[in-house]
């Protein structure tokens, strides 16, 4: 089935929606289709930070001269998890059920 993907994405985002809505069949799943455009959003808003990134630096410094990360490096770490946590909602592992919709403890903490 033939997806059209949204007219915001970027040329990177759109084949990246059409590509999944069609190798993961969600063009029956409306709700599955807008959290692949969210997610497909969000990583174009990643690319946006990275490229501002590229050409300002990580870094600057305020008024007082004290050095200061960039907005756009939290801009870009929150669109990257926000794109994985959206994907991840999306199961598009196959279907594999882990025994709880909660994500994978990561360790270190109490039991």
């Amino acid at each position: 089935m033939k997806v059209t993907a949204p007219k915001h994405l970027s040329a990177r985002g759109k084949r990246l929606y059409r590509q999944t809505a069609e190798d993961f069949e969600l063009g029956d799943e409306p709700h599955a289709l807008r959290l692949l455009e969210e997610a497909c959003t969000a990583l174009d808003r990643a690319e946006q930070a990275r490229k501002v990134l590229a050409v300002e630096g990580t870094l600057y410094h305020d008024r007082f001269g004290a050095p200061r990360a960039h907005p756009a490096v939290k801009t870009e770490a929150d669109s990257q998890v926000r794109a994985a946590r959206l994907f991840r909602e999306l199961s598009l592992d196959g279907g594999a059920d882990y025994g709880s919709s909660r994500p994978p403890r990561i360790g270190g903490g109490l039991a």
